[in-house]
């Protein structure tokens, strides 16, 4: 049965049965032969058929996380029960500030534990990131915490805090935070994004209007644009400009702080020694500089 469990997988993921059988090597006929067969053991139907493509009914749907949990579960029977014999790789997909900031710190003491493992690292924005690990592209996500509820597939495990603060150019003058946001010209931390988000929230529940000159998703680049003058802007205290000299003024927001939770995230069926080695790497280097 699990190689028709793998199947109805494949045709879930892929929307018709053409689709699947390219990614398990079988015909059509055969893809379709296997389906019956499993619904027939269910005693269910699983699919509502229209032309070539398979869509997942309700049974379907009930069906879908049951089958990969049961073939994760299968799979993790013949893995090592360390990282130091793990073998394989691990796909990782990490926001920008991830990758220069907790990642080169915590990797050495994960190649240390795992040196037979092989990092692939993909870069991407926390939404897209997501969904990656969502559709069992990538096997660990490091991003920024959604500010929505998560499927019940999916594991999210707390890194670190990041506070807000408010940079501004050299020339700019003054110490209230709310005062400067209201009179400068704004660079915008990318509003679609999940940190952007929580400055937008910032902003409303401030009440502030601000006058925006730039929208950007990049915190380098936020950083270089108000050094050269181009407003004030609210992002987090992450990112490689806090390992090099700036012309920036860096102000905290005191009691009105706000901050941006790093968080991982997988699938609840994927875990692994490898992938808990390399949380363990990265918890540790959280505390180090906590």
């Amino acid at each position: 049965m699990l190689r028709e469990l793998r199947t109805f997988v494949m045709v879930a993921r892929h929307g018709t049965f053409a689709a699947a059988g390219q990614q398990v090597s079988l015909t059509q006929s055969a893809v379709s032969a296997q389906m019956r067969v499993l619904e027939q053991g269910l005693g269910v139907r699983l699919f509502d058929r229209s032309g070539r493509a398979a869509m997942l009914n309700a049974a379907g749907r009930h069906a879908l996380p049951l089958a990969e949990q049961m073939l994760a579960l299968y799979a993790q029977m013949a893995l090592p029960t360390s990282a130091a014999e793990w073998q394989g790789e691990l796909k990782v997909g990490a926001i920008a500030s991830v990758q220069t900031g907790l990642l080169p710190e915590a990797l050495p003491r994960f190649r240390a534990a795992a040196p037979r493992v092989e990092l692939k690292l993909v870069p991407g924005v926390s939404l897209n990131l997501l969904s990656q690990v969502d559709a069992g592209e990538l096997d660990l996500a490091l991003l920024i915490k959604p500010p929505f509820e998560l499927p019940k597939e999916l594991l999210q495990i707390s890194l670190a805090r990041e506070p807000f603060v408010l940079i501004t150019p050299m020339g700019v003058t003054g110490d209230d935070p709310l005062q400067i946001l209201a009179e400068q010209p704004f660079v915008r931390y990318e509003r679609r994004s999940f940190g952007g988000r929580l400055v937008s929230q910032f902003l409303r529940e401030q009440r502030l209007s601000v006058h925006e000159a730039l929208e950007l998703d990049e915190l380098e680049a936020i950083v270089r644009m108000v050094e050269c003058g181009l407003g004030v802007s609210l992002i987090p205290r992450a990112g490689l400009w806090l390992q090099r000299p700036t012309q920036l003024r860096v102000l905290e927001l005191g009691e009105l702080t706000f901050h941006r939770e790093l968080v991982a995230l997988l699938r609840r069926a994927q875990q692994q020694p490898a992938l808990e080695c390399l949380l363990e790497c990265l918890r540790g280097t959280t505390t180090s500089n906590g």
